[in-house]
């Protein structure tokens, strides 16, 4: 054959990597593997083991231990002891320990491949070439920010230890992307790697010892899921990360509700695949190719929803067709395949399983007539046509090779399609025109968009989902972030738990009530009552019911309605559609907030007699007072309160913007009724997001004096919705809303458990002050940076650049 019919047929030879290196580290070892602990390797307590096998010909690679209770308890004991020295070290110091990890991974970088692959099934290219170079920037990345931290993190500190349980698609990087950030900002780790893959973590772990690392600092227990439930459960673990199934981040969500435990669920995703007809269609294709057989599809963004639109479809699909034609599946250490091993048995059935489902329910399915080995576990590149938006392919993560095709028409109807998931992780958009694309990416509710590119990844760019696809975000500033926390607030005393309904006013109430040296000037009536503030406009609740608000004193003040379930679903229902406020732009919601503060400085003297009946007259004048310069303070972020460009080593930048959640549920604190409130919807409304807040009970006649407030400073209807009553009923409602994205809950600690556990159906972010005390009239606690984080969620766009 000449070399012209070669070139034409490009049959492609077997490149077969050598895993001699990878398979005499095995056999130094004995193929046996106890427990990194206290900076050595020790024999599980209860002497159990697992074996991990190879899965691209089902051979026994390794015996593991499996951990127990004890072996985690003994685990968390190291880092706990290890975390005085860890942190006492000067900045200058740990950034050195990171980046001496970050020179043995790239001295180690074949061997950690190829170990990788075995242990994984996907091809070597993929680990050689992606995984552990980006492992390596990792731990240099973060070595930088180790040696920046106090300067740029002013005020705060560590989370403590932290337990890390990551997925098995990228065993290596997985370990990287949690141990790194949390190395850098002083943390100690116990980090649990897949029942399917640990072998790489435990080459991790001999690097510790290589580079001399503190003992106790880092501790790798391998195990099951059973393993993974000691860890959560641990009752002296300080954060948990965790990266894996939608189903399990509930779980752990729910288990750890009621601790104090911090928490990052990088979870599961469906993301689409959008290619217009204005695009490149060789590049597109090819990104499809990255997007959706990467790793045999089984990665948490992996691009499984094709949508195109309909007057392209046709060619396109005949392209991709072609294009998986040439795709070529075999021995993952063959350097010339593109398709790897399925991780284990039960994924592989899984994946057939929906397939099949998909097909009974109308779609097409097509496979390309390659060739499949016939030792392992293996599932052909597969395509799914004619696939309805409502079907399981179309909504369930697949994690196999497997793309669901679908057609649109319009830009409107492609966001609808892309959203149409509970999922948010990632999202490609293939067109053109750069206005076309980030006009679409604006409006996709996705953690990560890449425009005309795909499943790229960087240790300077933050990466995490919306929605079911969990909250927080690993890498970048924004991912350190999630291994600090304020010092105040770590170190705040607990709120001393008191009834939510008040029968015999709080002492201290009663207290400033009688240090007020003159009555107000004048007394509400009696019979005042307020109502509810629903889409702009006065309320009658529901329940017809009314709940009565007393004086410091118990004189009777008036009564406030008793809101109920139906209440909050009309409230949800009106800032669902209050879409003039999140679209707005930051200098009309400066203007707003602005003219709320005139609006209340105006009415200074008649807010704060009211108010003074309950609170005291000192206190209520400083609450007006601060409630006045809090909204100032918000209206001046909500046009300063910015993204910013991430510089990744491609030829690309990264737009890191910041955009409201949408819907939030806010229990305002109790103890300041008016500021308060304030203090914890502004930072929600600065930028962009409705509310649904229920005002402190001590004093919901509040409520009549702040919407009297926004009816008269243009605010949107439907943008600020006040629901009174009992939190504690309604706070069930909010937190099991699946209409609502967040949840804020200022109040004691149980009642704070109480709304993280009853807020996993949809996975909404909650945030809480853990039942601590926060002094709502220092800047330094309640306004600011701190709320705002909380409000706001960052989408990275990454805009590719040049020919």
């Amino acid at each position: 054959m000449s070399i012209v019919e070669k070139f034409v047929i490009m049959d492609y030879g077997p490149a077969p990597e050598d895993p001699r290196e990878a398979v005499a580290w095995l056999d130094r070892h004995k193929r046996r593997f106890g427990h990194f602990i206290n900076g050595a390797f020790q024999a599980p307590l209860d002497g159990k083991y697992f074996d991990t096998t190879d899965p691209s010909t089902n051979e026994k690679l390794a015996e593991v231990a499996q951990g127990s209770t004890a072996d985690i308890d003994a685990a968390v004991k190291a880092a706990r002891n290890a975390l005085p020295q860890w942190q006492s070290l000067t900045p200058h110091a740990r950034a050195r320990y990171l980046y001496a990890l970050a020179r043995q991974i790239q001295k180690h970088s074949r061997r950690l491949a190829v170990l990788e692959t075995l242990d994984n099934g996907k091809p070597i290219r993929e680990s050689r070439d992606i995984d552990i170079p980006l492992v390596a920037r990792h731990f240099y990345y973060h070595a930088g920010w180790a040696q920046l931290l106090s300067q740029e993190f002013p005020g705060y500190e560590a989370c403590g230890v932290v337990g890390q349980i990551i997925p098995w698609n990228f065993p290596l990087l997985m370990l990287a992307w949690k141990i790194a950030p949390a190395l850098a900002t002083g943390n100690t780790v116990v980090l649990k790697p897949a029942e399917f893959t640990p072998l790489t973590a435990l080459a991790f772990a001999e690097i510790c010892q290589e580079v001399d690392l503190p003992a106790g600092v880092v501790n790798i227990i391998t195990g099951d899921g059973s393993t993974g439930e000691a860890l959560v459960a641990h009752s002296d673990v300080d954060k948990i990360a965790f990266t894996g199934s939608t189903e399990v981040g509930r779980a752990i969500r729910k288990a750890t509700a009621h601790s104090h435990k911090k928490l990052s669920l990088e979870l599961g995703g469906k993301s689409p695949f959008i290619i217009f007809e204005d695009a490149d269609f060789d590049s597109a294709v090819e990104g499809l190719v990255d997007g959706i057989w990467f790793n045999q599809g089984q990665v948490c963004c992996a691009g499984s929803r094709l949508l195109m639109q309909e007057s392209i479809a046709e060619p396109l699909i005949a392209k991709i067709c072609d294009r998986m034609n040439t795709l070529r599946a075999g021995p993952p250490l063959d350097k010339s395949i593109d398709i790897g091993a399925i991780i284990a048995r039960v994924q592989l059935d899984r994946i057939q399983r929906l397939v099949d489902q998909g097909v009974a329910e109308g779609a097409t399915c097509w496979q390309p007539s390659i060739p499949m080995p016939s030792r392992g576990l293996y599932f052909p590149p597969t395509l799914l046509s004619n696939v309805h938006p409502t079907s399981i392919v179309a909504q369930q993560e697949i994690f196999g090779p497997v793309l669901a095709a679908m057609t649109f028409r319009t830009p409107s109807e492609a966001v609808e399609l892309a959203n149409n998931t509970a999922y948010g992780l990632a999202a490609c958009v293939w067109s053109e025109s750069i206005n076309v694309s980030l006009h679409i990416a604006s409006q996709l509710k996705a953690g990560v968009v890449w425009v005309n590119c795909t499943n790229l990844f960087d240790a300077s760019c933050g990466f995490g989902g919306y929605r079911e696809s969990g909250y927080g975000r690993e890498g970048g500033r924004e991912g350190l972030l999630e291994y600090l926390e304020p010092s105040w607030f770590k170190n705040a005393p607990q709120l001393h738990p008191r009834p939510l309904a008040i029968d015999q006013p709080p002492q201290q109430l009663l207290e400033s009530a009688a240090d007020s040296s003159t009555p107000p000037p004048f007394a509400p009536e009696i019979d005042r009552t307020v109502k509810l503030f629903i889409a702009g406009k006065q309320a009658r609740p529901d329940s017809g019911y009314s709940l009565e608000v007393r004086a410091a004193d118990g004189r009777l003040l008036g009564e406030a309605p008793l809101g109920n379930r139906k209440d909050i679903r009309n409230a949800v229902e009106a800032a669902r559609k209050a879409t003039a406020w999140p679209k707005s732009t930051a200098h009309n919601r400066a203007q707003v907030l602005y003219y709320l503060a005139e609006n209340l400085s105006q009415r200074r003297e008649e807010i704060a007699s009211r108010l003074s009946e309950v609170v005291g007259k000192q206190q209520a004048e400083a609450e007006v007072s601060t409630s006045i310069e809090r909204i100032f303070t918000y209206a001046a972020w909500a046009d300063k309160y910015e993204g910013t460009i991430h510089n990744p080593p491609f030829r690309n930048v990264t737009l890191a913007i910041q955009e409201p959640i949408g819907t939030i549920g806010i229990l305002c604190p109790a103890e300041t009724p008016l500021l308060g409130f304030v203090s914890t919807v502004m930072p929600a409304l600065a930028v962009g997001n409705t509310v649904i807040a229920v005002p402190s009970e001590i004093y919901s006649l509040i409520t009549a004096d702040l919407y009297q407030l926004f009816e008269t400073s243009d605010l949107p209807a439907g943008a600020v919705n006040i629901v009174t009553g009992r939190p504690h009923e309604l706070l069930k409602t909010l937190a099991e809303h699946d209409d609502i994205d967040a949840l804020w809950c200022f109040a004691d600690a149980p009642t704070c458990a109480t709304a993280k556990s009853l807020s996993i159906g949809n996975l909404k972010q909650v945030f809480t002050n853990e039942g601590r005390s926060i002094d709502w009239f220092n800047a330094q606690q309640s306004e600011g940076r701190f709320f705002l984080q909380h409000a706001t969620q960052i989408k990275n766009i990454w805009v590719p650049y040049g020919e």
